[in-house]
């Protein structure tokens, strides 16, 4: 019996231990599984490859439904009054890979956040999504 490796990519997004479940949501993000959504949210709070985590939710983001999706999930994790300031950066970064008007207001509403390296963050990620 063959097993498919998207198969076993999914059983290891729920696998114990944090470094399998990381490789698994990348390499499944990469493929438009948009069952890693989740893990690489987290990854990007958690600074563990949130670059690569970011692009990998770039690419999950090329749906509309899931863009919303993944838009709500940071947003979500930004309303977290405990998330410290470099997680909010990464997040706000993260929101960069995302297409769409949901990312943009987002990014709009983070021009005037508290934070002053979020807002220009925010600002600076704008800039660069519709170049004046």
């Amino acid at each position: 019996m063959r097993v498919r490796p998207l198969a076993l990519l999914r059983e290891a997004l729920g696998d114990l231990d944090p470094s399998v479940r990381r490789t698994a949501a990348l390499e499944l993000g990469a493929r438009g599984v948009s069952e890693a959504m989740p893990e690489l949210v987290g990854m990007v709070v958690e600074e563990a490859n949130d670059v690569d985590a970011a692009d990998a939710l770039g690419t999950l983001a090329g749906d509309a439904v899931v863009a919303d999706r993944i838009v709500t999930a940071l947003s979500d994790r930004l309303a977290d009054a405990a998330l410290d300031s470099s997680a909010r950066r990464r997040v706000t970064q993260a929101l960069a890979e995302i297409p769409g008007p949901a990312a943009r207001d987002t990014l709009t509403s983070l021009t005037g956040d508290g934070d002053r390296t979020v807002a220009l963050t925010a600002r600076y990620v704008l800039e660069l999504r519709e170049p004046g």
